[in-house]
C-alpha cells in the first residue's frame, strides 16, 4: 500500500468516512465548495482507490448508465493503523535489527 495520500485523497476519504456512500457527482458538489477540482478528477481518484483498496464501490443503474457508489472499506481508525502497520514494516525490511532497537529503545522512554 502506498504510504500517503494525495490532498485530493485524503479530501474525498474525510468525506467517504463522514457520509459513508456517496456517488461521483455527490463528492463533486461538496468538494468544490473548497477547492477548484475537476469532476473526472474525482471520479479517476476515486478509480485509483479503489484499485488500491482504500475504497470499494456498489453500481446501480441510473439515468445515463452505470452509476457508483463509493464508500470506504474501513474506519478511519482502522485505515490509519494499517497505514502505521504499512510504515514500521518497511523500515524494518530497510534497516532490520537497528529499526527494531530504536523502536525498543524509544518505548521504554514512555
Amino acid at each position: 500500500m502506498k504510504l500517503s495520500l494525495s490532498p485530493l485523497e485524503q479530501d474525498i476519504l474525510k468525506q467517504l468516512w463522514s457520509n459513508k456512500n456517496l456517488k461521483v457527482r455527490q463528492l463533486y458538489d461538496i468538494l468544490k465548495q473548497n477547492r477548484s477540482v475537476a469532476l473526472t478528477s474525482i471520479a479517476v481518484t476515486l478509480d485509483r482507490l479503489h484499485t488500491r483498496g482504500v475504497v470499494d464501490r456498489n453500481v446501480r443503474k441510473g439515468r445515463g448508465g452505470l452509476q457508483y457508489i463509493y464508500f470506504p472499506k474501513k474506519t478511519k481508525q482502522e485505515f490509519e493503523k494499517s497505514m502505521i502497520d504499512t510504515a514500521v514494516n518497511s523500515i524494518i525490511e530497510k534497516f532490520g535489527s537497528a529499526a527494531i532497537s530504536y523502536f525498543e529503545e524509544r518505548f521504554e522512554k514512555r
